[in-house]
């Protein structure tokens, strides 16, 4: 199950993050967090940019509803979703999933 954990002014999201690979996508769970696989090289920001931009695809929201807290360098992020309460935060990222 992916931890949403409220924090002062909106809900914090934990993604585990796959850099440089063949597609964009949402890809499951990994330890608690939100796994994806973004196309950009991890240089200079650009696999951060893709994250915010595939999240805000798949999720529906502004890429400006999404900020990252931490782990600029790191495969592990955490980031910072404005403007959506947590039941509705829950079933979108349950839609990314196909039905088991």
């Amino acid at each position: 199950m992916i931890a949403l954990k409220i924090r002062a002014g909106g809900i914090c999201l934990s993604v585990k993050v796959q850099p440089a690979a063949r597609r964009d996508a949402i890809l499951g769970e990994h330890a608690g967090a939100l796994k994806v696989s973004v196309q950009a090289a991890p240089e200079q920001g650009k696999a951060n940019l893709a994250v915010i931009e595939l999240l805000a695809q798949r999720l529906s929201l502004s890429g400006c509803k999404i900020e990252q807290i931490s782990g600029a360098t790191s495969r592990q992020k955490q980031f910072l979703i404005l403007g959506i309460e947590i039941g509705e935060l829950e079933r979108r990222i349950a839609a990314c999933f196909p039905a088991v």
